[in-house]
């Protein structure tokens, strides 16, 4: 198949590139680098520098590209931008998003998949691990994002015969992610740690998520592409929930305890629990997660060490 994977040069898209080519797929990326890097595209695929903002470029690619899928996971992705502006993160994760859902209706693409979220979508819950059928009482405007283009596929879906598949990840981590800015505890704390400074836990640390190794979320994604007809949204965690203090000495172990738990302020607002009920998403496509937390904390840690990200 033809495919397009929007974000391919970022953390999730640059693995999901590596298991298409894997699987000869064309693939077509298309990144404005914002986030993601240039060296982390593979070189078999098709890459385009271009920004989805610019509504009337993305339609020129889309119509001269004319992909039979596309694995939408460009976004912006900084919860703690998104409180500062939300007008930037409505901009960049629903009207980006609504846009390339239109064009590809307009150009007859078999199958959409949504890099969506779990956590951010359902907010703190009573139930846990939360399933899809969860009230989803998102506590940012990126969460609101993300559940507004999943109601909008919805619609496309209901109205339109659009065919679509909505992954909403739990808290992923693994090798590639970029440890700048807010997003992604695991690379920020390993980042710091490498470059031999103490990370600060923000608050008492008890706040949990539900961690997950990239390479088990790219399995779901191409399970999305395979059952090309299943649709709705689905779950992709390990219905694990981990505080971030035991997430702290599980990174420290790879650094012989050297470091101690430090913690700073809270920061205002932030969401307390996550934790993701992947049941849907085995019962309909046979997935569920495979990687130890553990082994994917050395995983990650082998290649920080490898790869020295300290600078941008």
């Amino acid at each position: 198949m033809k495919i397009l994977v929007t974000g391919g040069a970022g953390f999730i898209g640059s693995h999901t590139v590596d298991a298409l080519l894997a699987e000869k797929h064309r693939v077509f990326v298309v990144d404005n680098l914002s986030t993601g890097f240039r060296k982390n595209v593979n070189p078999k695929a098709v890459f385009q520098k271009a920004d989805f903002a610019d509504f009337k470029k993305v339609e020129v690619l889309l119509k001269k590209i004319k992909p039979d899928a596309i694995f939408h996971l460009a976004a912006q992705m900084d919860v703690r931008k998104s409180v500062e502006d939300p007008l930037f993160d409505a901009k960049n994760n629903i009207l980006v998003s609504f846009n390339l859902i239109r064009l590809a209706q307009k150009y007859n693409v078999k199958k959409f998949v949504f890099s969506s979220t779990g956590g951010a979508t359902y907010g703190d819950t009573d139930l846990r691990p939360t399933s899809e059928t969860f009230r989803e009482v998102p506590l940012s405007p990126y969460g609101i994002a993300k559940m507004t283009v999943d109601r909008f596929l919805e619609y496309c879906r209901l109205v339109h015969n659009f065919n679509y598949t909505s992954l909403r990840y739990a808290n992923v981590y693994g090798p590639r992610q970029n440890p700048h800015g807010e997003a992604g505890v695991v690379a920020i704390f390993l980042n710091k740690m490498l470059a031999n400074e103490q990370p600060t836990i923000n608050g008492s640390g008890k706040q949990t998520r539900d961690y997950i190794f990239v390479k088990d979320v790219v399995r779901a994604n191409l399970l999305a592409l395979k059952n090309l007809r299943k649709t709705g949204v689905f779950n992709v965690g390990t219905g694990i929930e981990t505080d971030v203090n035991k997430l702290f000495h599980a990174i420290n172990e790879n650094f012989q305890n050297r470091f101690k738990e430090a913690h700073g302020p809270a920061k205002q607002g932030e969401q307390m629990t996550s934790c993701l009920d992947f049941s849907k998403i085995k019962k309909e496509f046979g997935w569920t997660p495979k990687t130890k937390f553990a082994d994917g904390i050395r995983k990650t840690y082998d290649w920080f060490l490898k790869n020295k990200l300290r600078k941008q």
